[in-house]
Formats: C-alpha cells, sequence, structure tokens
C-alpha cells in the first residue's frame, strides 16, 4: 500500500493516539524548565531509566540553576558518570545554568536560535523544551523516531540525518500533534518496532507500513 504522505501520518498519529492515550516524557522533569534541560543533555547517549535515577541525586544536590551554575565541576562529573561522557556533560550543564542565569535571568527562552546558544543544546533538546515547556509545534528526532517513520516510509529508511527528518516530518504532522507524537514513537520504538527485532506482527501500522508491505 502506497498512501500520501499526508493520509500515513494521519493513520500513523491516530493509532499512537489509540495505544498510548497518555503522551508523557519518560524524564522525570516536574515541571522545571531547568530540569528538562538537564535531563536532556543527560539522556545522550545513555537511557531515560539512568537519567532519573541520577537526577534524583544531582537534584537534591543542585536543586536550582544557581545552585548549578555556582557548582565544583569535580562534583557534578561524580555525580552523572553512571551517564556516560560526564567531563563534556557537566561542563555544559555547568555553563548552560550559567548563560540561562546571566543572560536570560534563569527563564528558559522560547525560540530555537536562543535555545541553540546554550552548551550543549542542539536541535533534539531545543525541540524537546520547546514541546514539552511551552506547547510548541516540536519534532523531537531521536532514534526511535528516524527509525521508525523511515521503516514507515515517511523517507527512505538509510536517511539518518536528524535535521531532514526534522524537516520533512514538520511538514507532515500536524503542529498540535507533533510534540506528543515523537513522546508516543519513542515508547512504541522500545515495546513494538524495537531496532533488532521489530514486532511487526504486533503492530497496528503493519498493513500501511513500507518496511513490511515492501519485505
Amino acid at each position: 500500500m502506497n498512501l500520501p504522505k499526508s493520509k500515513l501520518a494521519e493513520t500513523a498519529v491516530a493509532a499512537l493516539e489509540a495505544r498510548y492515550p497518555d503522551a508523557a516524557c519518560a524524564l522525570h522533569w516536574e515541571g522545571d524548565p531547568w530540569r528538562l534541560l538537564v535531563m536532556g543533555r543527560l539522556s545522550a547517549q545513555c537511557t531515560d531509566a539512568r537519567v532519573n535515577i541520577v537526577c534524583e541525586t544531582l537534584f537534591a544536590r543542585f536543586p536550582t540553576c544557581e545552585a548549578m551554575a555556582d557548582a565544583p565541576l569535580e562534583e557534578i562529573e561524580e555525580i552523572i558518570r553512571p551517564c556516560g561522557l560526564f567531563h563534556g556533560k557537566a561542563r555544559n550543564l555547568r555553563d548552560a545554568s550559567i548563560m540561562l542565569r546571566d543572560a536570560f535571568g534563569g527563564v528558559l527562552p522560547t525560540e530555537m536560535d536562543d535555545l541553540l546558544r546554550l552548551p550543549g543544546v542542539g536541535r533534539k533538546i531545543a525541540n524537546l523544551l520547546r514541546g514539552d515547556v511551552y506547547g510548541l509545534p516540536a519534532i523531537v528526532a531521536d532514534t526511535h523516531c528516524i527509525r521508525i517513520c523511515g521503516r514507515l516510509g515517511f523517507y527512505p529508511e538509510s536517511l539518518k540525518d536528524p535535521v531532514k527528518v526534522e524537516r520533512i516530518l514538520v511538514d507532515i504532522i500536524p503542529p498540535e500533534k507533533q510534540s506528543d507524537f515523537c513522546h508516543r514513537i519513542v515508547q512504541f520504538g522500545r515495546d513494538v518496532c524495537t531496532a533488532r527485532s521489530p514486532q511487526c506482527d504486533a503492530c497496528e501500522l503493519r498493513g500501511v507500513c513500507a518496511h513490511v508491505v515492501g519485505a
């Protein structure tokens, strides 16, 4: 079945909404934008579950942007070591907290260009923040999103460039659905459309999936 991209998007959005009625970020940021910024950076090459555990200790020790901005780098490194890449991540967390405090008055900016000024923040984290904190249209092109949308047929499966994926999906997924769609597709990627052994027989989208239909 070769559906138009708009119809494929409509079908995918509806199926994921039915499977996961409550779209939610897997990071336990408790409504604090700065915490989501920190956790988003720590999640690079690390599971959300581990980030949640590590951040219980991290936020107990440094509960605010201001506290993190003044924190000894070595202490941040020691706490976040289990998340991997802890030297670079620790510098980013402290430097981003300093910039957020000094340049933005402690308030997370809404504009993409401003968010990208924050050390360690790329488009994926910026879109996560824009979508979850401010409810803005935002495609978070993480590995699950890239893999699954390629399999479905939104673009060739060989495409792995997150910026190109983001631009394609922005034009296909309705703006008001984008942020929740990305949260749902992450969960779907963990439960069903896994990287190594996708459970195609248990997938609601198998009838429209280019990966299955074209096999």
